[in-house]
């Protein structure tokens, strides 16, 4: 077996209930837990009670999302899994970095919280979106964009998916010539135009935000959503580049893949980006975490 990473979950999987029965039978956890509901009261209530409204809302989805996805590695890493690599997937770079070792797992929650709260309010009074286009090559949805000059490519999923994010009436413009080359535009159910220019208000704010915290270089090396390499250089410049520019993860999972990784962990809720790594590498052995059920799974195989 060669490498093994670590990869975390970005929004829109997120769900009532989701890391509860690690928080009710791992200590690391529940102290996190704990401790972030000290300093953000309400917390985890939007976690584990209610019908998800607020959870839905990127400014509590963010920080929510954080804890959930640092409960599954931590899951992992009790029961003797360490992790070589790390990466995330959009707001899922946060706990990567985390565990990484760029700063502390509670000063990770606080990074969070101010990351989604600044991404909300740049998104507020836009009439924009988010748009998957499925079934087509990276390179003919880029050319489909090219006539449009408020909409921009900007998660580059797998080989035939791309995440498109702009103003509302461009991407339905966009869906028919999607549609008409034998691809599919579905519409996401997102409150901004998210790593796109209509994100750049939000860098500002969160910048200052986290000009507070002490960021290193990551101990375990995590690959950046921005350069598809490694973090290297002043971290606290890429996260803040970040916000505002697509996020590589075709070119990120290749570039592990180069670098000796051939199993990959997702941590956090759902299978999105075990689904994304298989179509990227049909070689890779992916495994997910979100519960003890998958959890009992994964290290089954990982042991075997």
């Amino acid at each position: 077996m060669g490498k093994v990473a670590f990869v975390f979950s970005g929004q829109g999987a997120q769900h009532v209930g989701m890391a509860k029965d690690f928080y009710e039978n791992l200590k690391p956890v529940a102290d996190l837990f704990n401790a972030a509901e000290a300093d953000r009261p309400g917390t985890l209530a939007q976690m584990f009670e209610g019908d998800g409204t607020e959870l839905k809302q990127t400014q509590n989805t963010q920080p929510c999302l954080y804890l959930t996805d640092l409960a599954a590695a931590l899951a992992l890493m009790e029961n003797g899994i360490q992790p070589e690599g790390l990466a995330g997937f959009s707001l899922g770079e946060i706990p990567a970095l985390a565990i990484g070792g760029a700063y502390s797992q509670i000063d990770g929650f606080h990074i969070a919280m101010h990351r989604g709260a600044a991404m909300a309010k740049a998104g507020e009074g836009q009439d924009v979106s988010m748009m998957a286009c499925v079934k087509l090559p990276i390179e003919q949805v880029e050319e489909l964009c090219k006539p449009y000059d408020k909409v921009f490519p900007v998660n580059y999923n797998s080989p035939v998916q791309l995440v498109v994010s702009g103003d509302k009436a461009q991407l339905e413009a966009l869906a028919a010539d999607v549609k008409a080359a034998k691809g599919r535009g579905l519409m996401l159910n997102v409150s901004g135009a998210f790593h796109s220019p209509y994100m750049t208000p939000a860098i500002e704010p969160f910048g200052k935000e986290l000009a507070a915290y002490d960021v290193k270089l990551p101990e375990i090396p995590v690959y950046a959503n921005f350069t598809a390499a490694p973090y290297e250089g002043d971290p606290k410049a890429t996260m803040l580049e970040q916000i505002n520019h697509p996020v590589q993860w075709v070119k990120l999972i290749r570039r592990m893949a180069e670098d000796g990784f051939d199993t990959f962990v997702e941590c956090g809720v759902g299978n999105t980006l075990q689904k994304l790594i298989s179509q990227i590498l049909p070689d890779a052995k992916v495994y997910r975490v979100e519960d003890t059920a998958t959890l009992n799974e994964t290290l089954e195989a990982l042991k075997a």
